[in-house]
């Protein structure tokens, strides 16, 4: 296959003025990272992919049996903030089915009769383009989607090119590609290294973006065919069904370095984890050492910084992140760390590009997720924020490089963290405040003026929960001219539909639509008509997911 052709493209890393609503007053700057700051310079190559998947004819041709039903189009919008429920990762399976799909047909009645805009899917890599490149296996998501339109529900797709479990033992375990798992035993370097040598499987390493590793092809490349072609397959349902595409750029789908596995994820900031950086492959170190030699310090190029420490110390331990002469504060730590971070940057306006090259003119919303790494943040140099690629200190804003770059592609920003406290978490962790990292991305999205897509941590579903993410939701809505705001619940489970359970989270999502929710006009496929809470309560058990 013929690699297509590239344009130059250049990221250049400047001085940024440090965040003015830190917490912190300013460390201390020497002259010399100043001036660093001013010359670092990351040149690489934008992939702009020409290359053409083969198109599933039988797939286009099937798309016709189905009608589509867009239950609310007939409705005026309402004025409140759209929820939608993410599926169980596993609602679809190798082979082209859905799972469960009698009980998932009503459960997807029992969210609109809650009042629930639509659902959320995760379209895997690792199930569609399973055995071989560019032959793709739609067939369980096709079912899937058409289901959710004719219950009334819209969908966001998230196309999901990272790694679902932790190995094959695990229920929802759903590797990459078996044929890209091939490239790995081949070429290790193409998955993420750290200092030890251990690699991680879960995402292919941003240095090899626009190199020919993939029997051919670049990431970039295979990553612009499977949405090519997820377009082209469900092109009768853009815009209509489909109104929102998040694309995965890294481990979990987020926007960063797999600063540790992300099943770790959920408990890091209890364990506070510093992180390790991604950057010993060869293909990072390559770019590192480029850079390096370009800003004639080759001494630098060598791998990431030393005195780090370990996964659990504590950073003011550290050679590297302690607060008062760290080395992330001296020139080699300005230059390490705009070179990591843009190197992060890059991938995700690459990303980008393609995306709103092949969704232009077809009315879907496109996001992104940027993770949720908060346990640091309440110290000087945030360890496990820079270990996941945000260069965000006390002295420097890192979420706004982030925003703006989403921003030039129209791009909405997902994060999650919606429901922790800071008085929660305080206690088992100091350090940490979900609440002030969330206010400062926040920030930057109302600063760029850039739509945002909310998220729980958790699947939890109690009554405190649900009025934090209504306060920060607020937070960010207050004072829009249009709102721009909605709220993804992570994810569906039977618990969901349990008696309180359920009471709760329709209370919620009414709470969320300023109490204009319930479609009790529609009469949708399977005849329930709705007029109060206490149907939609009684209907949720009635239909429980299990």
């Amino acid at each position: 296959m013929a690699i297509a052709t590239f344009s130059t493209y250049s990221f250049c890393c400047t001085r940024t003025e440090p965040a003015r609503f830190t917490r912190f007053p300013s460390t201390h700057y020497s002259p010399h990272s100043q001036r660093l700051q001013s010359r670092v310079s990351i040149t690489t190559r934008l992939n702009s992919s020409n290359s053409v998947s083969p198109a599933d004819s039988n797939n286009n041709n099937n798309n016709r049996k189905y009608e589509l039903h867009d239950g609310t189009s007939m409705q005026s919008r309402r004025s409140g903030s759209p929820v939608f429920v993410k599926l169980p990762e596993d609602s679809t399976w190798v082979g082209g089915k859905v799972r469960r799909r009698k009980a998932m047909a009503q459960s997807f009645k029992a969210l609109v009769a809650a009042g629930v805009e639509g659902v959320v899917v995760e379209v895997w890599w690792g199930v569609v383009e399973r055995e071989s490149p560019g032959v793709y296996d739609w067939r369980g998501y096709v079912d899937l989607i058409a289901l959710a339109s004719s219950c009334g529900l819209k969908v966001r797709a998230s196309l999901a090119f990272h790694q679902c479990g932790t190995d094959s033992g695990d229920p929802n375990w759903i590797p990459l590609p078996l044929w890209v798992l091939d490239e790995i035993d081949k070429d290790p370097d193409i998955a993420y290294s750290d200092r030890f040598g251990r690699r991680n499987m879960e995402y292919i390493s941003l240095g090899c973006d626009i190199l020919p590793v993939l029997r051919g092809r670049s990431p970039i490349q295979a990553y612009a065919d499977f949405m090519r072609n997820f377009r082209d397959t469900f092109r009768p349902f853009l815009g209509v069904i489909i109104t929102g595409v998040q694309v995965g750029m890294g481990p979990a789908g987020e926007l960063r370095y797999p600063l540790c596995p992300s099943q770790k994820l959920s408990w890091a900031w209890r364990s506070r984890e510093l992180g390790e950086f991604q950057c010993y492959d060869k293909y990072m170190l390559a770019s590192l050492n480029s850079c390096a030699r370009e800003f004639g310090m080759r001494e630098w190029g060598n791998g990431g910084p030393i005195g780090a420490g370990n996964l659990m110390q504590d950073p003011e331990h550290t050679e590297f992140f302690r607060s008062d002469d760290g080395s992330w504060n001296t020139a080699y730590g300005c230059f390490f760390l705009q070179w990591y971070s843009g190197m992060l940057l890059l991938h995700g306006e690459r990303i980008c590009r393609e995306t709103e090259t092949i969704f232009r003119g077809t009315r879907v919303n496109t996001s992104a997720k940027v993770g949720g790494i908060h346990w640091h943040y309440c110290t000087q140099s945030h360890p496990s924020e820079l270990t996941a690629g945000y260069y965000n200190t006390s002295t420097r804003d890192g979420y706004l490089p982030i925003a703006r770059m989403f921003g030039r592609y129209g791009f909405t920003i997902c994060c999650s963290c919606f429901d922790m406290r800071d008085v929660d978490e305080k206690p088992l962790n100091p350090l940490s405040s979900p609440e002030g990292y969330l206010r400062q991305l926040l920030l930057a999205a109302r600063v760029c003026d850039i739509p945002l897509e909310g998220e729980n941590s958790a699947t939890s579903l109690d009554d405190t929960s649900f009025q934090q993410v209504l306060k920060m939701s607020k937070f960010y809505s207050d004072g829009h001219d249009k709102p721009s705001f909605s709220f993804n619940f992570v994810r569906m489970d039977k618990n969901m539909f349990e008696y309180h359970n359920w009471v709760r989270f329709t209370r919620f999502v009414r709470q969320m639509s300023d109490g204009n929710i319930f479609r009790s006009k529609l009469d949708f496929r399977g005849g329930i008509r709705l007029s109060s809470t206490f149907d939609a309560s009684r209907v949720g058990m009635a239909f429980a997911y299990c």
